[in-house]
């Protein structure tokens, strides 16, 4: 067992943002630029919705949507975030798509990069050890102690209060988990052909790989896909491990996924 005297100074904080939480546990590093790192970490993400949320007329987002701006008049981050979609759509065949009913909404990867540059953040102010959860989805960094990896535990969407798995981040510096499913929101995830609530045999998808950018969005199209299309896509992708949960209470992985559970 661990001396609790040797473990690293441990820093928590939890903000209200982009109609979420985001939970931040950050161990190690020198105190005062953790914290400082910590509230602009925390601004950023306010930044993030003021520049992002569908919800304010005002926001760049709503404009460029509307037509009355361009993408060059809005701050670098939009132009990012859109290319990062671009690249989404064309990887995942359009199952992740920034456009429903003719509407621009790049929401469905937006929270996902923000976790992650969020948790980036602490890390480069020298944390040893970085958890970030967005609403649910996870980005770690370091390890939480001596020994110690980050674990995660996934949600069983049909069993409330139970796990369906518990993932480690063992053996690995980065390692980021989301997961998209009925359970917490009910039927939001849209069908890109249709631009209706997907009709899918899947009740849950959990992605786990290094980048959160990039899981939150796989999680989102495997989920529109269906079990049997997504399991063969998602193996497909480098780096990714996959669990997926039909309504008929069969689970579905893919090859590697054991060595991430633990």
């Amino acid at each position: 067992m661990a001396d609790p005297s040797q473990e690293p100074h441990a820093l928590r904080h939890a903000e209200e943002v982009m109609g979420t939480v985001f939970s931040f546990d950050v161990r190690g590093g020198e105190p005062d630029l953790v914290r400082a790192a910590l509230d602009e970490a925390v601004a950023e993400l306010h930044k993030v919705d003021e520049v992002f949320s569908t919800y304010r007329e005002d926001s760049q987002l709503s404009r460029l949507a509307r037509g009355e701006s361009s993408v060059e008049e809005c701050d670098p981050e939009v132009g990012e975030v859109l290319d990062l979609c671009a690249e989404a759509e064309r990887l995942s065949a359009g199952w992740f798509s920034t456009r429903y009913g003719g509407r621009l909404d790049p929401t469905g990867l937006v929270k996902g990069w923000a976790t992650e540059r969020a948790a980036r953040r602490m890390a480069a102010a020298g944390a040893s050890g970085v958890s970030v959860n967005g609403g649910g989805d996870v980005q770690l960094f370091g390890a939480p102690g001596t020994h110690r990896p980050w674990r995660v535990g996934v949600s069983d969407p049909l069993r409330p209060g139970g796990l369906a798995a518990v993932v480690s981040a063992a053996g690995v510096e980065e390692l980021a988990v989301a997961t998209s499913g009925t359970a917490e929101r009910g039927a939001h995830i849209v069908d890109p052909s249709t631009g209706r609530s997907a009709v899918t045999d899947l009740v849950a998808v959990t992605v786990v790989g290094p980048r959160l950018t990039w899981v939150d969005a796989w999680a989102t199209a495997a989920f529109a896909m269906g079990s049997r299309e997504a399991l063969s896509w998602l193996e497909s992708l480098p780096d990714i491990e996959a669990l997926l949960i039909t309504a008929g209470d069969e689970v579905r992985c893919t090859g590697g996924l054991a060595q991430r559970l633990g």
